[in-house]
C-alpha cells in the first residue's frame, strides 16, 4: 500500500510539471514508466489513471495509447482496450507495445488468426522483445502448435534471462513436455526475478501440489494470499491439502467459501464431486460431475468419477446407459466395466424373465472381464457422436482443421474402417508436426491396425513434444506388445519420478512387474504407495458392493 501510494505521488509530481522533467525525461516518458511499474505490482487501475492523466495534460494520446490499452486489458476490459486500439495511430517507439497488447486482445477473444497477424506487426517494430515472444509462444499453445510454442519460449528467455515471464511460460511448456520435477527449478528462477508475482506463484504452488509436497505448497499458497488477497486460488491449494489428507468437512468448507469463483473450473469441479461423495451427498455429486462430463465428454477421470457417484447413489439405469457404450468400446479401464457389470446385475435383480436372465449374465461376464484386465488401462481412441458419412461431407468440404478431421477419424475408427482412416490421420499429423495429440492418434490407428512398430514412432514423436499420461499410456502398451519390456520399465520408472503422483504410472508399472521375482520388493514398495494415494484419493474406494468389486 505504502509503495502504491508513494508510486501516486510521483506520478503525480512529474505529471504535474512541465513537459520536460528533471534528468532530461518527458512527462511523456515519466508516464509510462510509471504505468509500467503499477502493471509490474498488479495495479492495472493505477496505470490507467497514470496513462489518462497524461494524456489530459501532454494531448499525445498516440504515444500513450499502447500503455493505456494494456492497463484496461490488466483489467479485464478487452472491449475497451480495442476501442483504445482503434481510436488512433502509434507512434513508431510505441508501434511494438502497441501491436502485441492488440494481439494479446485478438487472442483473449479466440480469434488465432488476428492474433498471429499483430503479433508479426509487433516482431517488425520491436524484434528484440522478449514479451513478444512469450505471447507468440502462448498463441502457438492455444493453436495446438507445442512444438513452436517451446521454440518461440526459447527465443524470449534467449532475448531476456530475466524476464520472469519468459521463463515461467518455458517452465510450463517443461512441464507439458517432460513433467513436473522438471519445471520446479524454472518456476524457482523465476521466483527469484519476481517473488511476488501472483501467476508464478500460482503455477509453483499447483506443481507442487500435483507433486505431492503438499506442506510446500501450503507455504506458497500462503505468500499467494499475502501477495493478492482476493485471489481466491490460495483457498483452492488448500482445499486440495485438506482432501488428500482426508480431511472433508474441512475441504469442503473451504471450497464453499470461494462461492462461485471455481464453478466452472475443472479441476474445482472434480474436487467438488470428489468431496460431496466422501460425504455421503451422492446427489450433489452426481449433479456437479455430470455438469464437467457435459462439458468435457472425453474426459475420462470425469467419466469414471460419475459413474462412481451414480453407483453409490444406486442409479444403475442412468450408469448403464452413460457407460456400457464405453464398454463396448474397450475405452474403459477394468474399474469401469466392474462397475457397469455391477450395473447390470442389479437391473436383472429387478426384472423378470428374459430381460433378466440377459442382464444378469451380461453383468456377470463383464465383472470376469473386469478382473481379468487387472493393472490395464484403456488405450482405444475416443468416441464420435456423428454418423462417418455425415462427417465426411465436412471434411471433404474442408480437410485441413482439425475440427473437421478429428471426428472424422474417430467415426471411422468406430465404423470398423481403420485402413480407410490411417491416410487422413496421417495428413493431419503430418499437417500439424508440432502437435502431440496429432501424431498420438496417428498412431492409435496404427495400433489398431496391427502396425504396433510404427505406432510406436507416432507415440515417440508425441512424447517429444507433450510427455503427458496419456502417451505414457500408448508408449507402454505399445513397448510390452513387441517385446521391449524393459525399456516400458524404464520408461514408466523416469515418468514416475518426474511425476510421482501419477497412479496410471503406478498401475503400469505394477503390471509391469507382476510376477517377476526379481521385483517384488519394488512392487510391494508400489502397491505401498498406491494404496497411500489411495487413502489420500477416496473417491477411488467407494464403499458400495461395486467398488469393492472393482477392487
Amino acid at each position: 500500500m505504502i509503495c502504491s501510494i508513494r508510486a501516486t505521488l510521483l506520478a503525480a509530481c512529474a505529471l504535474g510539471c512541465a513537459t520536460m522533467a528533471s534528468g532530461g525525461e518527458t512527462a511523456i516518458d515519466v508516464a509510462r514508466l510509471a504505468a509500467d511499474a503499477a502493471m509490474a505490482r498488479h495495479d492495472p487501475v493505477l496505470a490507467e489513471t497514470t496513462v489518462r492523466k497524461a494524456m489530459a495534460q501532454t494531448h499525445a494520446d498516440n504515444a500513450l495509447r499502447a500503455w493505456l490499452a494494456q492497463a484496461l486489458l490488466g483489467e479485464g476490459d478487452r472491449e475497451g482496450a480495442r476501442r483504445v486500439l482503434d481510436g488512433g495511430a502509434f507512434t513508431p517507439d510505441s508501434a511494438g507495445l502497441g501491436w502485441r497488447i492488440r494481439g494479446q486482445v485478438a487472442l483473449a477473444d479466440g480469434n488465432l488468426g488476428a492474433a498471429a497477424g499483430a503479433f508479426d506487426q509487433a516482431l517488425h517494430f520491436a524484434p528484440g522483445d522478449a514479451d513478444v515472444w512469450v505471447s507468440i509462444a502462448a498463441m502457438r499453445f492455444t493453436g495446438g502448435e507445442q512444438a513452436l510454442s517451446i521454440a518461440a519460449a526459447d527465443r524470449a528467455v534467449a532475448l531476456d534471462p530475466r524476464n520472469p515471464r519468459a521463463v515461467a511460460l518455458r517452465g510450463m511448456l517443461i512441464r507439458e513436455q517432460y513433467g513436473l520435477s522438471a519445471a520446479l527449478p524454472w518456476f524457482e528462477q523465476a521466483l527469484k526475478l519476481h517473488p511476488d508475482d501472483p501467476a508464478l506463484l500460482d503455477a509453483y504452488g499447483s506443481t507442487l501440489g500435483d507433486m505431492g509436497e503438499y506442506r510446500a505448497m501450503l507455504i506458497v499458497a500462503r505468500k499467494l494470499a499475502d501477495v493478492e488477497p482476493k485471489n481466491p486460488r490460495p483457498r483452492l491449494m488448500e482445499a486440495v491439502l485438506a482432501a488428500r489428507a482426508g480431511q472433508t468437512e474441512l475441504a469442503r468448507s473451504i471450497l464453499q467459501r470461494t462461492g462461485t469463483a471455481f464453478r466452472d473450473m475443472p479441476a474445482a469441479m472434480l474436487l467438488t464431486g470428489a468431496l460431496e461423495y466422501q460425504a455421503g451427498n451422492y446427489e450433489v455429486s452426481v449433479n456437479v460431475l455430470e455438469r464437467l462430463v457435459n462439458g468435457q465428454p472425453d474426459n475420462a477421470v470425469a467419466r469414471h468419477a460419475l459413474a462412481r457417484a451414480l453407483a453409490a447413489k444406486g442409479d444403475w439405469r442412468r450408469l448403464v446407459d452413460l457407460f456400457d457404450g464405453d464398454v463396448g468400446a474397450g475405452r474403459a479401464g477394468p474399474d469401469l466395466v466392474a462397475l457397469v457389470g455391477d450395473g447390470w446385475t442389479r437391473l436383472g435383480l429387478r426384472e423378470t424373465g428374459d430381460r433378466a436372465r440377459m442382464d444378469q449374465d451380461k453383468g456377470r461376464a463383464l465383472l470376469t472381464r473386469a478382473k481379468a484386465m487387472a493393472g490395464t488401462t484403456a488405450i482405444a481412441p475416443l468416441r464420435s457422436d456423428s454418423a462417418a458419412s455425415v462427417l465426411a461431407l465436412a471434411y471433404g468440404e474442408n480437410p485441413h482443421p482439425a475440427g473437421n478431421a478429428v471426428p472424422y477419424i474417430r467415426a471411422l475408427i468406430a465404423a470398423h474402417q481403420a485402413d480407410t482412416a490411417q491416410p487422413i490421420a496421417d495428413r493431419l499429423r503430418d499437417d500439424n508436426a508440432g502437435n502431440a495429440d496429432a501424431q498420438m492418434l496417428a498412431g492409435d490407428v496404427r495400433m489398431i491396425r496391427g502396425q504396433t512398430r510404427d505406432a510406436l514412432i507416432d507415440y515417440t514423436n508425441a512424447a517429444a513434444i507433450r510427455f503427458n499420461e496419456a502417451v505414457l499410456v500408448r508408449m507402454d502398451a505399445a513397448l510390452r506388445a513387441v517385446g521391449r519390456t524393459r525399456d516400458a520399465d524404464a520408461m514408466t520408472s523416469r515418468y514416475l519420478a518426474q511425476n510421482p503422483e501419477s497412479a496410471i504410472a503406478m498401475t503400469l508399472l505394477a503390471a509391469g512387474w507382476a510376477g517377476n521375482p526379481a521385483r517384488a520388493g519394488d512392487l510391494i514398495a508400489l502397491r505401498k504407495a498406491m494404496l497411500a494415494r489411495g487413502a489420500e484419493l477416496p473417491l477411488l474406494h467407494a464403499p458400495s458392493t461395486a467398488g469393492q468389486q472393482a477392487g
